[in-house]
């Protein structure tokens, strides 16, 4: 199934730069968070985001109302993800969180969706045992600071299917990343030095 919108959860730092890359790399972006003052800030960071790209000459005005144009946002997870076929959650390191998070990516998510954890220190195991379709559940690290850092890190676990890895893939190139691939066994990179 092509990926052609994505729900990011979370509007702190990582996942606001998620949805910022997201929706430059040309997808229907909706950033979720139950704050709303969490949300204006991230709105008024990746406005600011996108200006400072067309002042440094990086990004063409069209490109920048483009982005900003697949852009929303929303306070409930359940109509944030509703027509997502991509979900990534950027949540705090808080299992509890974000085991209940995939629950609800299980319950009212589109059957195909690929549900996606950003976490840096905990199993994508854990989250995978809970929901239906293990092999649509993986791990993208993001690293911050987010517009700077290329490095994304896929994570896959025993049940992550080919076809999952190579859409996270294609998304994390459209987003202008580099992609490294691991199993959850082998741990994650460290100390990424791939700066733009």
């Amino acid at each position: 199934m092509p990926i052609k919108t994505i729900a990011v959860i979370g509007a702190g730092t990582t996942g606001r730069g998620i949805a910022c890359a997201s929706a430059l790399g040309g997808y229907t972006t909706v950033l979720e968070d139950v704050s709303d003052s969490m949300l204006a800030k991230a709105v008024a960071w990746i406005r600011e985001s996108l200006d400072e790209g067309v002042r440094r000459g990086k990004l063409e005005l069209a490109d920048r109302d483009a982005a900003l144009a697949r852009f929303s946002t929303s306070q409930v997870v359940d109509e944030a993800i509703r027509d997502a076929e991509l979900i990534i959650e950027a949540v705090p390191e808080d299992l509890e969180m974000k085991l209940e998070l995939f629950t609800i990516f299980d319950k009212f998510a589109k059957p195909n969706a690929i549900f996606a954890s950003n976490t840096s220190s905990l199993s994508i195991g854990d989250f995978s045992d809970i929901v239906i379709h293990r092999e649509r559940c993986i791990g993208m690290r993001f690293f911050n600071p987010l517009p700077e850092m290329k490095l994304v890190e896929i994570i896959r676990t025993t049940h992550t299917s080919d076809e999952t890895v190579a859409a996270c893939f294609e998304v994390a190139t459209r987003m202008g990343k580099e992609t490294v691939v691991v199993n959850e066994a082998t741990g994650p990179v460290k100390d990424p030095q791939n700066k733009m």
